[in-house]
This record gives C-alpha cells, structure tokens and sequence, in this order.
C-alpha cells in the first residue's frame, strides 16, 4: 500500500520541529481566559514535578484510497479514578529516578498501551508545559510508527484508546468551547472535540502546538515592504 499521505505529513513535521517551536502562543490558543499568561504555562524557574508524555502519529488508511494519512494516539482514563477521570490524554507519567523525559515518554506509553519503546522513531520535543494544579511539568516528545501499531489499554487506569486522524484535528469545527465548573467558579474552556469526547486542559494545549506545526509558514514574497522615504 502507498503511504504517500503519510510520508508527506511526517517529512514536513520532522522539518518543523528541527526549527523553532510554536511554542507557548500555539498552547494558549487552547487555554482557558484565566491561563493567558505566558507565564503561568512557562516552566522556567517553577519547582515542579517532571513527566513526559508521547505524542505519536502513526498511520491511518483511508478507506477506498489505498492511501494512509496521520492519526494521533490519544487514551481515556477510567471513569472511577481519584484524579482526572474520563478525561483524554497521551500516554505518559512522572519521571522515575534514573530516566531521561524521552524515556519516561517511552515507558509509560509501552505500559498504558503496549507499544514497545523500540517501536517509535522519537523526531523531537514539543515546547513543556507548566500545569499548575498539579505542579507538574510536562514534557511532550513526538515520535511515530510506520505501520499501525496494535494499541489496547494495558494499564488500570486506561479505559479505551483512540486514533484520531490528523485531518480531523486540523478541520476547525472541530475546536469548541464550553462553560465548565473549576475551583468553584464557571469558565468557559476550549476543547477539540473527538469521537465524542472533549480533549481539554494541558493535552488540548500541547496538541495545539502540534498542529501548528503543520499550518502553512509566512510566505516571505508576500510580506508587506517598506516604503520609507516615498
């Protein structure tokens, strides 16, 4: 099967993240009003708990194309947890004594998902992230597999997991908001709406950054001119 898509999606990605970032401007796009600050999500000088996270893409085939476009994993943990139940994310966790971030990514998706580290092919990190309810910050790393991993949940707190194709991330429809109840007050929150699902919070911020990578850059032919002295 061609993976022509796929290919062409992943060349243009692996450039990107080899230049500079979206960065924090990309994740506030995804943020709450009362997390505007740059600030807040920058996690210079924070005193913080680490964790990495994997955003991986894989491929997806188009049905009736013979073609295969981009997906990106994402996971739903279990309804009964004590902490962010439901709720969607990539595959990660806190850092254990002795690892890199990458291979802190790594691990924890290979126990949430079954994916074997050796399986991803790592291009590079996305911009961390500060979350301060939690004190964490989060560190994503964007790796991708060249044939569709067989992916079911492995861990006590991973109830399903979802391979959302890139095009439908990219398609603006898919971004809402909603009033939702935090600390007592009611804010109106950004999501990306999936499968039934509202990604939200620290995961819909990273997966911003993401998907700036793949928006058209400034064509420099077409910048405004000087006119200086006319």
């Amino acid at each position: 099967m061609q993976s022509v898509a796929f290919d062409e999606h992943i060349a243009r990605l692996r450039a990107r993240l080899a230049g500079p970032l979206p960065g924090t401007a990309a994740q506030l796009t995804m943020a709450p009003r009362h997390r505007q600050d740059p600030r807040l999500a920058d996690v210079r000088g924070k005193r913080c708990r680490e964790a990495g996270v994997l955003v991986l893409l894989f491929p997806l085939e188009v049905p009736g194309t013979g073609r295969d476009t981009p997906a990106v994993l994402l996971t739903v943990r279990r309804s009964h947890l004590n902490h962010h139940a439901g709720q969607v994310s990539f595959p990660g966790g806190r850092r254990e004594p002795g690892e890199t971030l990458r291979e802190t990514a790594l691990r924890e998706t290979h126990e949430e998902v079954g994916l074997p580290p050796d399986a991803v092919d790592v291009l590079g990190p996305l911009t961390p992230l500060y979350i301060p309810p939690s004190r964490f910050c989060v560190h994503p790393f964007v790796g991708i597999t060249r044939h569709r991993p067989a992916l079911r949940p492995h861990d006590a707190e991973v109830a399903d997991v979802l391979a959302v194709p890139l095009a439908h991330l990219l398609d603006p429809a898919t971004r809402r908001r909603a009033p939702r109840l935090l600390h007592g007050q009611a804010v109106e929150v950004p999501f990306f709406a999936v499968n039934g699902y509202e990604v939200w919070g620290a995961t819909a911020m990273m997966l911003a950054e993401l998907l700036a990578l793949f928006a058209p850059l400034p064509d420099p032919a077409r910048a405004p001119t000087s006119r200086g002295g006319q």
